[in-house]
């Protein structure tokens, strides 16, 4: 299985290795179809810009560490939900919300490695939805990395969840971390340390960022660790960079934007080669088998001579997207 551009699907030699999901989450093509030209334009409208499929160059790899699909989906619908109440001025379910966070905190804790699904598989009209999950779940796989304690992982990932509640409340971009601070922190039983990561996760340390300019360590950790999570999942999920692009950016703000302690743990706890990557290394093709301790140095099959090279025990040679 890997991960390709749906621009790149050839409906000769792939089929769908995960699910394609609708605007409503159902399952609109199952694992094993293929897409045919007629429906890959459909999709390309619907938004959705890639897809995990099986074919001869990932055959035999599988992506074990990929976050469950079920829960992931499960979480997206229950954030829109409580998004989309907000938005229409109803009362949300914030126990339904805490019930999603328990979810994460859990699949975190038990997973050594954790693999997100892009927002870009799902359709456009769930993209900001989804993109809010991936940025809890960075979060907290960066956090656990830092040893934070259960309610600690709780009060950042609601705030994660809801970092951009704001965006339904107001149009003017710079004031929806204050908005969304205002109307978190209102809310019955709601926690002011997520209320608060919310209002600053769009600070920086050079204090160039919003809404208040803070500077250096004025603002909270859990916020920066939001803003490094946020910042990342835009470059691959707006920007469209490949993850290791994306990393070299994260890695380039260190003691800048973010304090390095922070970026460290980002960089020690997402891997930016998953498995069935086609990658480069020392020149030649190849496609990323299995993510071993060294996130960064994953274990490769050259694809002319189906060769394995574990990169970790290999430091000289030089790995780069394809």
């Amino acid at each position: 299985m890997r991960l390709v551009k749906i621009s790149e699907y050839n409906h000769h030699t792939m089929v769908l290795a995960k699910p394609i999901y609708d605007s409503k989450r159902r399952i609109l093509l199952a694992a094993g179809r293929t897409i045919i030209p007629k429906i890959k334009i459909r999709l390309q409208q619907m938004g959705i810009r890639f897809l995990f499929i099986e074919d001869e160059v990932s055959k035999g790899i599988h992506i074990d560490d990929l976050i469950d699909m079920p829960t992931w989906t499960e979480s997206i619908g229950v954030v829109a939900t409580f998004h989309n109440r907000v938005n229409s001025g109803l009362t949300p379910d914030l126990q339904e919300l805490q019930q999603v966070v328990k979810k994460l905190i859990d699949e975190v804790k038990s997973r050594p490695i954790l693999i997100l699904i892009p927002a870009s598989t799902m359709p456009k009209e769930l993209q900001f939805y989804a993109h809010t999950v991936n940025v809890a779940i960075l979060s907290l796989i960066t956090a656990k990395k830092m040893n934070y304690i259960e309610r600690k992982l709780h009060d950042l990932a609601l705030g994660c969840l809801l970092h951009d509640i704001g965006k339904m409340i107001t149009d003017q971009y710079e004031k929806h971390p204050e908005i969304g601070f205002n109307y978190l922190r209102n809310l019955s039983q709601f926690s002011v340390v997520s209320a608060h990561i919310a209002y600053q996760h769009h600070e920086t340390m050079d204090g160039k960022g919003f809404p208040r300019g803070l500077e250096g360590d004025d603002f909270l950790e859990m916020a920066q660790i939001c803003g490094v999570a946020n910042y990342y999942d835009n470059l691959i999920a707006q920007d469209q960079l490949p993850p290791h692009d994306a990393m070299e950016a994260i890695m380039a703000s260190a003691d800048q934007l973010y304090k390095h302690s922070i970026i460290n743990a980002f960089r020690q706890s997402v891997p930016t080669y998953p498995p069935g990557t086609k990658v480069m290394v020392n020149g030649e093709e190849a496609i990323v088998t299995q993510i071993n301790k060294h996130l960064q140095r994953p274990i490769v099959k050259v694809l002319s001579n189906n060769k394995e090279l574990d990169l970790a025990e290999l430091p000289t040679m030089m790995i780069y997207p394809n």
